[in-house]
């Protein structure tokens, strides 16, 4: 049965992550949008000095926007999730909050901060550009979907594998950083050789950012992209995360 003190509870959860990671003023917030602005501008400035023309489009900005933003947004959002326990542990003691409140509040305040920074970046890089583009934001929003799941996904296996064994956690970041490379962001999964592919394809970011080109670029085609793929490789972590969060909360607690 549905708890009504539960959206109480996650919106109080929200605010207090609001006023620890952010601050209590707007410049808080400013880290959010510089960290993705910047990335873009490094890889542009890089790019542009050894290529002639991006591998889509002719703005390398955008191109580039189109990869790093979504992977960015799975990075932060899943990354938060992961440690929603270690950030709520002075809270959990009080019967009224429980794990699924600090894991979905982290979600729900991380994800919208993405998906304004996102949009903000992506509509001044678009309004910047020279022709009109034809933008397809159901496309856009489908990429977003997929990434968001896809990091709600691995953060809630990350958050009950954090608590039971805090190693992972370090694993974890050496096991995580080659994806910044094989994602997708400075290249597209179709210009890579055939034996590569095969192994590109069972990378769920390479089909999130495809989608996210797939938005932008009308010519675009990505056949490659399988939403579904995406989404059962968030479903399959998030249901074994949050499963055995309610099932071994009170050991992990007592651990902690």
């Amino acid at each position: 049965m549905f708890d009504l003190r539960t959206p109480r509870v996650i919106s109080a959860l929200v605010l207090r992550e609001m006023s620890t990671t952010y601050g209590r003023s707007a410049a808080g917030y400013l880290w959010a949008v510089a960290e993705p602005v910047a990335g873009i501008a490094i890889l542009t400035a890089a790019f542009s000095f050894m290529l002639r023309d991006p591998p889509i489009g002719n703005s390398f900005a955008l191109f580039y926007a189109t990869g790093l933003l979504p992977f960015l947004m799975y990075m932060g959002v899943s990354g938060k999730v992961s440690q929603a326990i270690q950030f709520s542990r002075p809270l959990l003691s009080y019967p009224r909050l429980t794990f699924l409140d600090a894991v979905f509040a982290r979600f729900l305040l991380n994800a919208i901060t993405q998906l304004v920074v996102a949009f903000s970046v992506l509509g001044a890089l678009l309004l910047a550009q020279d022709t009109r583009p034809v933008i397809d934001f159901g496309a856009i929003f489908l990429s977003f979907a997929m990434a968001l799941s896809f990091a709600f996904g691995i953060g809630a296996l990350n958050c009950l594998l954090f608590a039971f064994l805090p190693s992972w956690q370090m694993i974890w970041a050496v096991m995580n950083r080659p994806s910044f490379l094989i994602s997708g962001i400075f290249f597209t999964y179709d210009s890579m050789p055939a034996v590569v592919q095969k192994f590109l394809w069972f990378n769920p970011l390479i089909h999130v950012i495809g989608q996210m080109r797939k938005g932008v670029y009308p010519t675009y085609s990505g056949v490659y992209v399988t939403p579904w793929y995406v989404f059962l490789c968030a479903a399959i972590p998030a249901v074994a995360g949050i499963f055995f969060l309610r099932r071994y909360h009170k050991k992990i607690l007592n651990e902690m």
